[in-house]
């Protein structure tokens, strides 16, 4: 199982942001993602960077963790400025960048951004047009393309993905499976529709399956209770999992026995380096 760190890139400064990273690469952690919003959910008065600057800055300061956003949301950008954005991370680190990917989840933020683009079913399209479009460009390949969004002529860029650059789709409605199947390297499985797991996995085809868990590391007995107060006032009491390294282990052990190949773990604590320490001590070792 690989594991990678959650890491909103909010609330903390560039240097903690660095520290934290070298923190889960020093652990054994195989990567790192942040989120792509133009304000923070449920916290706009909140200060964060953008997703793919962030992107940059952490593999600028590391030398082995994949970077990428867990999703970027495909109506903030125009797909031939997202492949090119795309490309040249892939570069910048070495092909150490993934692109996660999926057709925004937030009407609120949308409307309130102006992108005028609330209704799912016509997101969900434009994400079929803009996977197509990354995949035309990547071959650099001069591309014409006419669809409902989007009307490419003569479009070339250069340089070409290092080797291949995996894609990451989240979501699950039944359009949003068929693009996994067809596009995808990876499918992010919700938390909230676990349960279905067994029914969906097929609709994904070959893609691998991730899934993001929020984590309240239990380092102590003594320190139980704390941990599961900070874990409740930051997440609520609904898919968050609360354990020392054995129940964690017991935990994700279970997860891999149905398919998941890799988890990208929200820390209650904000993820600082002596958590994820011990988390790779004692988690993340033993499962690998």
């Amino acid at each position: 199982m690989q594991f990678h760190l959650y890491l909103p890139q909010m609330r903390l400064s560039p240097q903690k942001l660095v520290e934290r990273a070298r923190a889960a690469e020093a652990a054994g952690f195989d990567g790192i993602a942040g989120m792509d919003h133009l304000s923070p959910p449920l916290a706009p008065n909140q200060p964060m960077f953008a997703a793919t600057v962030a992107n940059t800055w952490l593999a600028a300061h590391t030398s082995r963790l994949t970077v990428e956003s867990l999703v970027m949301c495909d109506v903030f950008r125009h797909p031939t400025v997202l492949a090119q954005e795309a490309v040249s991370l892939d570069h910048l680190s070495g092909g150490r960048y993934e692109l996660g990917l999926g057709s925004g989840s937030l009407a609120d933020e949308i409307d309130s951004f102006g992108l005028a683009m609330t209704d799912g079913r016509q997101r969900v399209r434009r994400l079929k047009e803009t996977l197509e479009i990354l995949r035309a460009l990547w071959t650099g390949e001069p591309v014409d393309y006419d669809g409902e969004f989007f009307r490419l002529r003569g479009a070339q860029q250069a340089p070409t993905p290092l080797d291949r650059i995996p894609i990451t789709i989240g979501g699950a409605g039944p359009r949003t499976m068929e693009l996994v199947a067809a596009h995808a390297d990876w499918w992010n499985l919700h938390i909230a529709i676990l349960d279905k797991l067994d029914e969906m996995r097929p609709r994904a085809g070959k893609a691998r399956l991730s899934m993001e868990q929020m984590v309240a590391f239990v380092p102590s007995e003594a320190r139980r209770a704390e941990v599961a107060a900070l874990a409740t006032r930051r997440f609520g009491t609904t898919g968050v999992v609360v354990g020392d390294g054995d129940q964690l282990v017991d935990h994700f052990g279970a997860l891999a026995e149905r398919g998941v190949e890799r988890i990208y773990a929200w820390f209650c604590d904000f993820a600082p380096p002596e958590t994820l320490a011990a988390f790779g001590e004692t988690v993340v070792a033993r499962l690998r």
